[in-house]
């Protein structure tokens, strides 16, 4: 007769529970890698859109701005030409660091592998709970 090892007594009990605890955490880990893989992919494509669309929108905001520029030094007398070229060179510039302030915020703001990190935390306290 053939025994099975492992299959009787307070050994085969114990091996059993660290195969069955190991085999959930090897699901766990599959799904958070799974995830993380699906967001990264999700924040790539979401950056690659938002790379054209602003550079697009950049593009017809420079031009109008030249265009509007151009029409509004020609319409000012020639003697005031120049304080209105800076004033507006100064609008622009202020206009300009105000636009990348607001970039930087919304930037820190911004979280990469949020769900990520929300499930992880859910995970630790799971794990915390059961202990």
């Amino acid at each position: 007769m053939t025994k099975q090892p492992n299959a009787k007594g307070p050994a085969g009990g114990i091996l059993g529970i660290i195969s069955r605890v190991a085999t959930i955490v090897a699901g766990m880990v599959e799904t958070r890698l799974r995830l993380v893989a699906i967001e990264l992919e999700e924040s790539k494509a979401t950056l690659v859109q938002l790379f054209i669309i602003a550079s697009i929108a950049l593009l017809f905001a420079i031009f109008g701005l030249a265009g509007l520029l151009v029409l509004i030094i020609w319409s000012i007398d020639p003697t005031y030409r120049l304080i209105a070229l800076a004033i507006t060179t100064a609008i622009l510039l202020i206009l300009a660091l105000v636009g990348i302030i607001w970039a930087l915020v919304k930037v820190r703001r911004t979280s990469i592998l949020g769900a990520t990190r929300k499930q992880l935390a859910i995970d630790c306290h799971l794990l915390g709970r059961s202990k």
